[in-house]
C-alpha cells in the first residue's frame, strides 16, 4: 500500500482575498520565539502586522536575549512575554502558545530577513479550508553564500534522510525543520513541544503518529533568507534533530551527559 502523503500547496494555489476573509472568521495568533534578534525582529513584525492580515494577536517570546530584542518587538507592535525557564526554542514556543487563547497558532522565526506579508495567510490556508489538516509547514528555497540554493544543511544532511528512512510519508516534507509552522490549538493538547532545537522534527513525527500523515500540509513560501550559521554551530543542532527522531523510532540513546538513556 502506498503511504499517505502530506497535502502540498504551490504558489498558484493561494487566493489572498478568500483566505483573509476566512481568517476574519477564525481566531489566529502568531508566536515568534526570539533570542538576540534585535537586527531582524522589527522587519519580521512589520511584514506580518500590515493592515491586510486580521490577526488576533502577535506574541514575541523573549528567550533570554542580551540585546534589545524585547524593546524593539514591543515598539513594532507585538506583545512581548518572557521565557522565565531554561532557554530553548521549544520552551519559548510553549510559553508563547500558553500566552494566547487563539484557535489557530502560527509560529515564525525571528531571524528571517525577508519575511513576507503573505506568510501567515499562506500557512493557515490548509487549516481553514480542509478540516482534516491539523499542521502546516512552510517550504522554500534557501540561498547560501550568494548561490540560489545550498542553505538548510542540517535539513538536507540529517532531517530529511532520517525521515525518509524511518518514517514513511514524512520524507515528502521539504522543510521539516521550518520555523514557519501553523497548527490547530487542539494539537498541543495531545502533543508536547520538545525544549530544544529538536522541537520541529519531533512535532512533525508526533503529529503524524497521532493524526496521520494525511493531516499534514506544506505550502510554498518562495525564497527564505536568514543568517546562515557556521558548521560548528550546526553540529549540535544536527545532534538534537537526530536524537529526537531516533528516540521516536524507539532506539535507546545516550543521555545528554553521556550516560545511557532509556
Amino acid at each position: 500500500m502506498t503511504p499517505a502523503t502530506p497535502r502540498t500547496l504551490g504558489r498558484d494555489d493561494f487566493d489572498p482575498i478568500r483566505i483573509r476573509a476566512r481568517m476574519r472568521a477564525a481566531s489566529t495568533a502568531v508566536v515568534i520565539p526570539a533570542r538576540d534578534e534585535a537586527s531582524t525582529i522589527g522587519a519580521v513584525l512589520d511584514a506580518i502586522l500590515g493592515p491586510g492580515d486580521p490577526l488576533d494577536e502577535v506574541v514575541v517570546v523573549d528567550d533570554h536575549s542580551s540585546d534589545d530584542t524585547a524593546t524593539i518587538a514591543a515598539r513594532h507592535g507585538a506583545r512581548v512575554v518572557t521565557n522565565e525557564g531554561p532557554s530553548g526554542k521549544g520552551t519559548a514556543m510553549r510559553v508563547g502558545a500558553l500566552a494566547t487563547t487563539a484557535d489557530v497558532l502560527v509560529f515564525l522565526d525571528a531571524d528571517v530577513r525577508n519575511t513576507a506579508e503573505d506568510y501567515v495567510p499562506r500557512l493557515v490556508q490548509p487549516l481553514l479550508e480542509h478540516d482534516g489538516t491539523v499542521l502546516v509547514k512552510g517550504y522554500y528555497e534557501r540561498p547560501l553564500h550568494g548561490m540560489p540554493t545550498g542553505g538548510g544543511r542540517v535539513t538536507e544532511l540529517a532531517a530529511r534522510p532520517i525521515l525518509s528512512l524511518l518514517f514513511p510519508g514524512l520524507g515528502e516534507i521539504r522543510q521539516p525543520l521550518a520555523g514557519e509552522t501553523a497548527l490547530r490549538r487542539e494539537v498541543l493538547r495531545r502533543v508536547d513541544l520538545e525544549a530544544d532545537y529538536g522541537v520541529e522534527i519531533a512535532l512533525l513525527i508526533d503529529v503524524a503518529r497521532v493524526y496521520g500523515v494525511a493531516a499534514l500540509a506544506q505550502v510554498d513560501l518562495g525564497v527564505r533568507r536568514h543568517r546562515n550559521r557556521p558548521l560548528e554551530e550546526l553540529n549540535p543542532m544536527a545532534v538534537e534533530v537526530l536524537r529526537s527522531a531516533l528516540a521516536r523510532y524507539g532506539l535507546p540513546l545516550p543521555g545528554r551527559d553521556g550516560t545511557r538513556g532509556d
